[in-house]
């Protein structure tokens, strides 16, 4: 299985998943980097797979599947979601190839929020409910939710690469240095993670057990402490 990063809006990334002379796009905030990518290796782009509702995920899927493409999403969003094909709940399975994600409902972030993880491939696209160091903000769900999906995304091997929808890890390695300012790795990871990015190299994927060690949702001991945690990287101005 190839995947393939494409930068898209200011600070998004969308996904191409390829194998077996299959390809998805995964979360296209806009159809034309996305296709373009695709085109560039002799891809075409058979399925559009989305987390979530919001316009900076979903905003290219209509023109990709006015080109072809069968569009896949959560069920309980598909009235924010125009031109789904295919609804998506907790437990279903999809395929590209002959890979297969399990789908994960995750909300939190939006109610209806999902993730597609590839166990066999030690692969998850979490969208913007586990970010690197970071999670998503709680817009539509509530910390005892956004905890649970910290349990289970922390409850998966430790080699497993993570897939998310922002480039937003050096500011929240930033925070979780305030967090826990005495978390050697946290420390460690932020000077890793400004060198990156002054290179202009991206953070993304992570893994799970990086994110056991430095990030500070994941960590979370309980609902309350994710809340607080949550509020205060809200107002966080570093």
């Amino acid at each position: 299985m190839e995947i393939v990063r494409v930068p898209v809006l200011s600070d998004n990334y969308a996904w191409l998943i390829h194998d077996a002379g299959r390809t998805v796009a995964l979360d296209p905030g806009e159809a034309a980097p996305v296709a373009a990518a695709a085109a560039a290796r002799g891809w075409t782009i058979e399925q559009v797979w989305l987390t979530h509702w919001h316009p900076d995920h979903v905003g290219g899927a209509e023109a990709l599947k006015a080109q072809g493409a069968r569009v896949a999403g959560p069920a309980t969003e598909a009235e924010k979601i125009a031109g789904l094909d295919t609804l998506l709940v907790e437990g279903d399975e999809i395929a590209i190839g002959d890979a297969r994600a399990a789908i994960w409902s995750v909300p939190g972030h939006t109610a209806g929020h999902i993730a597609f993880h590839f166990a066999d491939r030690a692969v998850i696209f979490s969208g913007d409910t586990l970010f690197a160091m970071g999670c998503g903000r709680l817009f539509e769900g509530t910390a005892e939710q956004m905890h649970v999906n910290m349990r289970r995304f922390a409850a998966l091997p430790g080699d497993t690469r993570v897939y998310c929808g922002h480039e937003y890890t050096l500011s929240n390695a930033r925070f979780a240095a305030v967090a826990e300012p005495e978390n050697e790795a946290v420390a460690d990871r932020l000077v890793e993670v400004t060198a990156m990015r002054e290179q202009g190299e991206p953070t993304i994927p992570t893994t799970i057990a990086l994110e056991r060690a430095t990030n500070p949702f994941l960590r979370s001991v309980d609902p309350a402490e994710l809340a607080q945690r949550r509020a205060a990287k809200d107002a966080f101005k570093g």
